[in-house]
């Protein structure tokens, strides 16, 4: 790591768009051996026999008026916080990125969701990171691994972490940054300039309530990330995971924003949501898809303050 500080660029307080949990899946599975002694025979019983397929069968038509969408917010960049689809496998994220059409020639940020690596055979072909390698570009503290990495957006930095990491046990959905990431987060922090930041994972910080998350779908080293996240100075934290939109203003020992883009896709519940970044706070719409008009359309408005950054 190199101790000089990347140049400064005037704030221009972009708008992005932020989409999670898209959740697509394939009419048939044909798995292999390799598959049924994995963590894949949960993840199609979940999607079969627990009612995944039922809530996310418009996810295709759903996602392709999420692009068409996009056209009338018109946002800077795009931030896509992981779970594409449901078994992990490079057949699923084609499929996503082509309902998607064009969008992965826009500007974004991608991080994996649980979903995505859910087994490690996938994660070492690097299955997700290949398909959206056009929204992993950015700094690095070292080229030996892609995560985290920051990318430069209208003033602000924006920090995508991998939070997902295989597990065994088909109930166990808990999440992982790791030592060496987070060592490597530490050094990306340090490395950039003073301009505000906003980190990007699958998995919350906490609840709509404030509460933890269930355990067996938590961050297991949630603690870490969040004192690293507090002494790097971000002031705000984008993350799915959770299919349900909610957003929290900065509390006492967190200052930092919280912002759950809930699921693109899945039905009753389809959204996501734009954010305009300025120094002092976020001004937020919820969108929300109608099945009536095929349309996403307004549904709320928000404004979250800021905390500054201490210098």
């Amino acid at each position: 790591m190199t101790d000089s500080k990347i140049d400064t660029i005037p704030s221009g307080g972009p708008r992005l768009a932020h989409f999670s949990d898209m959740h697509v899946f394939l009419p048939k599975y044909g798995l292999s051996w390799r598959d049924i002694l994995s963590k894949r025979v949960a993840g199609w019983a979940n999607l079969r026999l627990a009612g995944r397929a039922w809530r996310f069968r418009h996810a295709g038509k759903v996602l392709e008026a999420f692009a068409a969408d996009l056209n009338e917010t018109r946002p800077d960049h795009l931030v896509f916080s992981g779970d594409a689809g449901c078994l992990g496998s490079g057949a699923e994220f084609d499929l996503a990125l082509n309902r998607l059409g064009g969008l992965l020639q826009r500007p974004g940020v991608a991080v994996p969701g649980n979903h995505d690596h859910l087994v490690q055979r996938s994660v070492d072909n690097r299955e997700f990171e290949t398909r959206f390698a056009p929204w992993q570009q950015g700094i690095r503290a070292g080229e030996d691994a892609i995560y985290p990495f920051a990318q430069r957006v209208g003033g602000w930095w924006i920090i995508a972490v991998n939070s997902s990491a295989p597990t065994r046990f088909p109930w166990d959905a808990k999440g992982r940054v790791g030592a060496a990431q987070l060592a490597r987060l530490d050094s990306l922090l340090d490395k950039l300039d003073n301009s505000p930041r906003l980190m990007v994972t699958h998995y919350p910080a906490m609840l709509q309530d404030g509460s933890p998350e269930w355990s067996s779908r938590r961050l297991l080293d949630l603690d870490k990330l969040v004192r690293t996240a507090e002494r790097g100075g971000v002031r705000a934290w984008l993350h799915g995971h959770r299919h349900n939109a909610y957003h929290l203003p900065p509390a006492p020992g967190r200052p930092f924003a919280l912002i759950c883009a809930g699921s693109v896709t899945q039905t009753r519940r389809w959204s996501y949501g734009t954010y305009d970044l300025a120094q002092d706070r976020i001004r937020g719409e919820r969108r929300r898809y109608n099945p009536e008009s095929g349309r996403f359309e307004s549904l709320l408005a928000f404004e979250i303050p800021l905390q500054r950054a201490v210098a």
